[in-house]
C-alpha cells in the first residue's frame, strides 16, 4: 500500500534514471490502468522526462519540452520498478516504458481488480487532476494541522486518510502515526487540545520521515512498521498485545494501553463505537 514514504522514496530513486535517455517505446498498458487516450500514450516516444515530482501519493513525470505530464497513482497494489538494460521484465506489466539504451520503467499490480492508474495529460490537465488534494502531510506543522482538525468533527483515523484534507497518508501510516502520538483512532478531531495537536503534528513528521529513511534503505514491511499488520504482537512501548478493528476495506491497528486507556475498540458490525 504505497503511501508518502514509499512514493517519495520512489520519486528520489527514479528522478535521475528516467531523465537520462529519451523514451523509445511507451506501452504496453493494461486497459484498466491507462485512464486516458488523447493524447495517445505513443506520443511519449522520442521525448525525455524532466524529472519526477510527487503530489501526495501520486507521481508526476513532466516531459522536458513542457508539453506533457505522465501521472501515476499506484493505489493499493501497484508497484514501480526501474529495470536496467538486460534485466528480466514481467511478462504482462500493467504499464511499461522503454528508454533508449534498454532500461525500462515497469508498473505491476498483483491484484484481480486493477485499480492503479496512469494518465498522460497536458500540464494544465495534470494540475486539475491533483487540484483536489490537500497540503502535503510531511512538514505540515501544528498550526496548519490544527486548522484542518477543527474544520469539522471527524474521527482521526479516517481524517488522516482523507487526501482532500491532507495528502500522502493512507491506512498503514495512519496506524503508525496515531500510535506514536498516543491517540485513539476514534478520537474526534475537534476534541484535541493544543498539546495533542502538537503531538500529532510531531508524530506525522517523525513517522513519515522514519518510513522514508527505511524505504530508501530497502526495508520491507516487517522492519518498517511497528504496529501496522502486527496483531497480537507486543507494543514496543509497553508490551501490550496489538489489537485490531476490521472494516470492509481497511483495518485499524492500535495499542489499547497507549492509545485507548485499556478500552477495546469495536467496529459497527460487532458492537457500538467506542472512543
Amino acid at each position: 500500500m504505497p503511501e508518502l514514504p514509499e512514493m517519495e522514496a520512489w520519486r528520489r530513486a527514479l528522478a535521475d534514471p528516467v531523465s537520462v535517455f529519451p523514451i523509445a517505446k511507451a506501452g504496453p498498458a493494461h486497459i484498466a490502468t491507462l485512464k486516458t487516450f488523447d493524447p495517445p500514450i505513443a506520443t511519449l516516444a522520442g521525448r525525455r522526462f524532466g524529472g519526477v515530482e510527487r503530489r501526495g501519493k501520486r507521481l508526476l513525470l513532466p516531459t522536458d519540452d513542457g508539453e506533457l505530464v505522465l501521472v501515476i497513482h499506484l493505489m493499493t497494489s501497484g508497484r514501480l520498478k526501474h529495470l536496467k538494460a538486460g534485466e528480466k521484465a514481467p511478462k504482462a506489466p500493467a504499464f511499461a516504458l522503454e528508454f533508449e539504451g534498454g532500461s525500462k520503467l515497469v508498473l505491476t499490480e498483483n491484484a484481480r481488480r486493477k485499480r492503479a492508474g496512469v494518465w498522460l495529460l497536458s500540464p494544465e490537465a495534470a494540475e486539475a487532476e491533483v487540484a483536489h488534494l490537500g497540503p502535503d502531510a510531511l512538514g505540515l506543522g501544528a498550526e496548519r494541522l490544527g486548522e484542518i482538525l477543527r474544520r469539522e468533527s471527524r474521527r482521526l483515523h479516517p481524517l488522516l486518510r482523507d487526501q482532500r484534507a491532507l495528502a500522502g497518508i493512507g491506512r498503514a501510516w495512519s496506524n503508525e502515526i496515531l500510535h506514536q502520538a498516543k491517540l485513539s483512532p476514534y478520537a474526534l478531531s475537534t476534541d484535541l487540545d493544543d498539546a495533542e495537536v502538537e503531538r500529532l503534528a510531531a508524530a506525522i513528521d517523525e513517522e513519515l520521515a522514519r518510513g522514508l529513511a527505511l524505504r530508501e534503505r530497502g526495508a520491507g514491511d516487517e522492519r518498517t512498521y511497528r504496529i501496522h499488520d502486527k496483531l497480537g504482537q507486543p507494543c514496543d512501548i509497553d508490551g501490550t498485545p496489538i489489537a485490531r478493528v476490521d472494516f470492509e476495506e481497511h483495518t485499524i491497528y492500535y495499542c489499547p494501553t497507549c492509545q485507548t486507556g485499556g478500552r477495546v475498540l469495536k467496529d459497527r458490525r460487532l458492537s457500538r463505537l467506542l472512543r
